[in-house]
């Protein structure tokens, strides 16, 4: 049995970034690419290869040309963060496999309570992120124009999931 350490990865940390930019300027058009990197200091070839996926989920638009750039498909209020994380780390993958949880819960009566547990810690969390949308985290907010130090890591914080699908044998 092996402790697997999930996390948001970068990229994922990196559309939700962008995705808060553009939920704070919703209805004043397209952003350019160059001007979302800027503002939220994130890789721009990077942050196009995540808005392109964006786009072609039809979570983003774009526009081409001297007013071109990307903004939301949708109000900040009707995109939750469980589908952006859903589309770049998959389904809800920094909080493990609920399946592989049920089937350690089936399996391991000695640790039964222990699994029981993180399940309802990766279900209370998925219930957050199903629950909370853009607007929910941009609302309040008043970082427009911050900058983050030049190669600054965003903090991330990891969850711990217990099991590999191996049970006591």
């Amino acid at each position: 049995m092996t402790i697997t350490v999930m996390k948001i990865s970068q990229k994922g940390l990196y559309a939700l970034q962008a995705m808060m930019m553009l939920a704070r300027h919703y209805n004043q058009g397209a952003i350019r690419i160059r001007d979302i990197a800027y503002e939220e200091v994130l890789p721009e070839k990077f942050l196009e290869l995540i808005l392109l996926e964006l786009k072609n989920a039809r979570i983003v638009d774009s526009a081409r040309g001297a007013k071109g750039g990307y903004q939301l498909r949708r109000p900040p209020a009707e995109i939750h963060l469980s589908e952006i994380i859903r589309l770049i780390d998959g389904p809800l993958a920094p909080f493990g496999d609920a399946e592989q949880l049920r089937s350690l819960i089936d399996r391991d009566a000695e640790h039964r309570s222990l699994y029981q547990v993180f399940l309802q810690v990766r279900d209370a969390a998925a219930k957050i992120l199903e629950n909370t949308t853009l607007a929910d985290i941009v609302g309040g907010e008043k970082s427009k124009g911050r900058k983050a130090k030049k190669g600054a890591e965003p903090s991330v914080l990891p969850m711990v999931v217990h099991g590999t699908g191996q049970g006591k044998k």
